[in-house]
């Protein structure tokens, strides 16, 4: 058994010997080579086996007779001569022991010593040679070889220091490494066997946006099929959508697809701190490009570098931002000619562009990457559930209705949050609850169960609370109500938690009727204790804005009428006055006070007309912490607007978005966008 693990042993050590890499050449090696020949020049600059001492010692050897001759060498040093029967007696034997003159340079000189530039000295040496009768001679030497081997040794360091600090500014050796290639494009290139590794299999939903992306990868493949019949392709396209949509994911899709070259890179490389460097950098970007078309030049957060002109906060000076936008409008459709190559952007801020930057001719197609629906939610959250270890328990139907308005980025988040609080569990798999955990967690934020509350104050946060669920369990248009909670999470001290429906359109009783709900918590304190606090403060800034929209924006006020002073293109952002006069301003401001005092007043009627139930709601939620959909409808019954089709929760436990907390609650996606 021994022999053979031997064998193996040996075996085992003469195979990844063969296959061994071989090492490469380490360019700090020069230094330490460097450094070795300053210090054997520091070492050895008494050469011959001489040992250095000093004065003193010299003095010592001359007293006791040890001292055959001296040679001064350039009245620079001292060379010592020591008698052949002495070199057996101490202190020779000890310090020339360990030289090279033992048993060989018996003859010497054995000692050394400098003279330096004290005349004393060198005249007493003299003096001291003819006292002691020891024979002494003068000596020059040239020392030109060492000379030129410092200077050369100092012109070495220099030149590797210099190579050293080149590579170090530029980022690297090679072409586009040095200090006078700044001006270079830093483009990241997939090219051939490089790729992203994804794949439009890897998005999930999308469909519209995934069909044009594909149709433009599919000309790059195949150009002979559009051309035949006059077409040409676009020359870009515009990704436009809110934060967390996927137009980074879709862009990777591309260039996992596209047999092309892929140049990616993001608007803020553009910028440098050096005067004309953008603008040079776009000239290198689409060199390249157009040398290797068809390529696909793909710029994320566009809008870094092609905000509208003009509109800086430096006006007259020389903007380095718009001369960059200058000539990447000239390289996506000047003069010159710029075929085979297609530009794709991405941003979440397309009012903020420059017009010449979106016409066509530049950016051909916009594609608009909204917030994904039912359906695309449900296909996104199974794209990131594969990696989980899943609960059989798990609906993803289920999940996909608990989550409206969540981004991608939202929904894998959750799904990360969901496998990190069952490891925290100390689960095998992630269950149903740890889902909704997590959607608890990234709405509202951590729960805070050991915050000090007075009882005076849990007291009036669970009535503020019970109003907000009764007045959304009364009033037609309001979100279901899901669950209510007085436990501290995050910034607030309490949250109703809403399911809000998926529309794109809002009436204005619905506006109304949410603005109700909003107010309900305030309302709650006036009718019950008489007084109000401060805990409404996130209500009345939402109840603020949705007002604002709606007399401003949507044109839902009869006074006003049907007027919006609100600019989509965001031309007006510099603009130092309103687009209204004063008395406009005044009735606004009339209106809008109006809107908010009349649904509070309506509020506190309703609180008022059912103040029994709001008692019981608030004992039960004091008592439980926590409550759910159920217990409101053991107090108030079935909800008197009932709608046809709505999601019922398993357990009641549910999110959607946090009402008393800093989140809009049962608002439209264009009310979350406007405000």
């Amino acid at each position: 058994m021994n022999n053979k693990a031997v064998e193996n042993n040996e075996k085992q050590k003469e195979g990844p010997t063969d296959k061994r890499p071989k090492k490469s050449f380490n360019f700090y090696w020069i230094y330490g080579i460097i450094i070795l020949v300053i210090l054997s020049i520091n070492l050895f600059q008494y050469g011959g086996g001489m040992v250095k001492i000093d004065p003193t010692e010299y003095q010592k050897m001359l007293e006791a007779g040890d001292v055959q001759r001296i040679v001064v060498v350039n009245d620079q040093m001292v060379k010592v001569f020591i008698k052949k029967d002495h070199l057996d007696k101490e202190p020779h034997k000890s310090k020339i022991k360990g030289s090279p003159i033992a048993g060989e340079n018996v003859a010497g000189p054995h000692y050394a010593f400098n003279l330096g530039t004290s005349n004393v000295l060198k005249d007493r040496i003299v003096q001291d040679a003819e006292k002691y009768k020891i024979p002494y001679e003068y000596e020059t030497q040239d020392n030109w070889g060492k000379e030129i081997l410092s200077w050369v040794i100092f012109f070495g360091v220099m030149v590797v220091i210099w190579i050293f600090v080149m590579r170090r500014l530029g980022g690297g050796g090679g072409p586009g490494g040095q200090l006078f290639n700044i001006g270079k494009s830093r483009a990241q290139v997939f090219e051939g066997s490089k790729t992203t590794n994804v794949t439009f299999n890897d998005v999930a939903g999308l469909e519209e946006a995934k069909e044009e992306l594909q149709e433009i990868v599919d000309f790059l493949k195949t150009p002979k099929k559009y051309t035949d019949l006059g077409a040409k392709i676009p020359k870009g396209a515009l990704l436009v959508g809110p934060p967390g949509t996927g137009k980074t994911l879709l862009a990777k899709a591309i260039a996992g697809e596209a047999n092309v070259p892929f140049f990616s890179l993001s608007g803020s490389d553009f910028v440098e701190m050096f005067v004309g460097v953008g603008a040079s950098r776009v000239r290198d970007l689409f060199k390249q490009a157009k040398e290797k078309a068809p390529s696909i030049i793909f710029i994320d957060e566009i809008d870094a570098v092609g905000r509208a002109r003009g509109r800086s906060a430096s006006m007259g000076a020389n903007d380095e931002r718009e001369n960059t936008l200058n000539q990447l409008l000239t390289e996506m459709d000047g003069f010159g000619t710029n075929s085979g190559v297609i530009l794709i952007g991405a941003t979440n801020r397309a009012d903020v562009l420059d017009r010449a930057l979106m016409r066509a001719g530049r950016f051909d197609r916009q594609i608009f990457v909204d917030m994904p629906d039912l359906n695309e939610r449900e296909e996104i959250l199974k794209v990131h559930l594969k990696p989980l270890k899943l609960d059989i328990n798990v609906d993803v139907a289920f999940l996909a209705r608990q989550t409206p308005g969540f981004s991608g980025a939202d929904l894998a988040n959750i799904c990360n949050e969901a496998a990190l609080i069952a490891a925290r569990k100390k689960k095998n798999s992630v269950d149903k609850q740890d889902f909704l955990d997590a959607v608890d967690r990234v709405i509202g934020g951590l729960e805070k169960k050991n915050k000090i509350i007075t009882a005076s104050e849990k007291k009036a946060i669970a009535y503020h609370e019970a109003g907000h669920a009764t007045i959304s369990w009364l009033v037609e248009h309001a979100s279901p109500l899901v669950k209510v909670t007085i436990v501290p999470r995050g910034q607030s001290l309490g949250a109703a938690w809403y399911l809000p429906e998926e529309r794109h359109l809002t009436t204005t009783e619905q506006m109304l009727d949410e603005m109700c709900s909003a107010l309900g918590g305030r309302a709650a304190e006036a009718v019950m204790f008489g007084k109000i606090s401060t805990g409404a403060l996130s209500d009345l800034e939402k109840v603020t804005k949705q007002a604002y929209a709606m007399v401003t924006m949507y044109g839902l006020n009869e006074r006003i009428g049907n007027v919006s002073y609100y600019d989509s293109t965001g031309q007006n952002e510099y603009n130092f006055g309103k687009p209204y006069s004063e008395r406009t301003a005044q009735t606004i401001d009339e209106e809008v006070s109006g809107i908010i005092e009349a649904q509070y007043q309506r509020a506190k009627q309703i609180l008022t007309d059912n103040k029994d139930k709001l008692t019981a709601l608030a004992s039960k939620l004091l008592e439980k912490e926590v409550i759910f959909k159920e217990d409101l409808e053991k107090i108030f019954g079935d909800r008197p607007f009932q709608k046809a089709v709505e999601p019922t929760p398993t357990n009641g436990h549910t999110n959607g978005t946090t009402e008393s907390g800093s989140h809009w609650a049962g608002a439209s996606p264009e009310d979350k966008a406007k405000a």
